[in-house]
């Protein structure tokens, strides 16, 4: 194709099914997130090869147009793609769009979508640990009149506190663009979705004192549920200043 005429999607595809080098094509981003794409909406594309395995098709590496970006790599870099990295989330609720390995690359994202217990009790400690001290120093900046620095830090407890529940139940936190998309369709266990986004609304908007502390009461509860006691404990009688007064 000439630079006049970039390669469309759907020609890629049809291209990269008659190569044999190619054991699989991953759709992810909006065009994988069913009621998201928009008239903006272009296809992020992994092309997968097998390893050791020669193609003309790198001729499109790095290939990038308002309609079609491409990532091809190798099977081996794409089992280690978004582990850990940013990448996690997208190619977890990625669509699969073509599959030569038998179900292989589906359960290559089925292990991406999934954590390992070991791995995600650590992680949820440290999110903890994060959204505490978040959560902390906003009521005491907001205490101590500092309206902003307690808004800006209201803000950030909710990135940790979102990462901390999905932690919680194994599963990479969504970008902010689909928390409301994962969480219609797979709510984090015990939550009631509209009380969450409500309460992440009114927090990351105006920082509220009294709805981060009634939310905290119930973050502490899940997270001792889950064998997390030491970490909170280890704030001692900071506590007392993040919980309803």
């Amino acid at each position: 194709m000439t630079a006049q005429q970039p390669i469309t999607y759907d020609a890629f595809v049809e291209l990269a099914a008659t190569d044999s080098a190619v054991v699989g094509l991953v759709l992810k981003g909006s065009r994988a997130h069913e009621g998201m794409t928009t008239e903006y909406s272009d296809h992020d594309l992994y092309v997968v090869l097998a390893d050791g395995a020669t193609t003309a098709l790198t001729r499109f590496a790095g290939h990038r147009t308002p309609e079609l970006d491409l990532v091809i790599l190798a099977l081996d870099e794409f089992r280690a793609a978004g582990m850990p990295g940013f990448q996690r989330y997208a190619l977890a609720r990625a669509r699969i769009v073509l599959d030569r390995l038998d179900g292989g690359i589906a359960q290559i994202l089925a292990g991406k979508a999934r954590f390992d217990a070991g791995d995600a009790f650590r992680e949820a400690g440290e999110w903890l640990d994060a959204y505490a001290n978040s959560l902390y120093r906003s009521v005491k900046n907001d205490r101590d009149g500092h309206a902003l620095a307690a808004r800006l830090d209201a803000a950030d407890s909710i990135r940790f506190l979102l990462e901390l529940l999905f932690a919680l139940d194994r599963r990479p936190c969504p970008y902010n663009k689909y928390l409301e998309w994962e969480l219609s369709r797979f709510p984090l266990p015990g939550w009631d979705t509209g009380m969450l986004l409500d309460a992440v609304d009114r927090i990351s908007r105006i920082g509220d004192v009294s709805t981060q502390r009634r939310l905290f009461t119930q973050v502490e509860a899940v997270a001792r549920r889950a064998g997390h006691g030491a970490v909170l404990d280890a704030w001692g009688e900071d506590l007392d200043l993040m919980r309803p007064q």
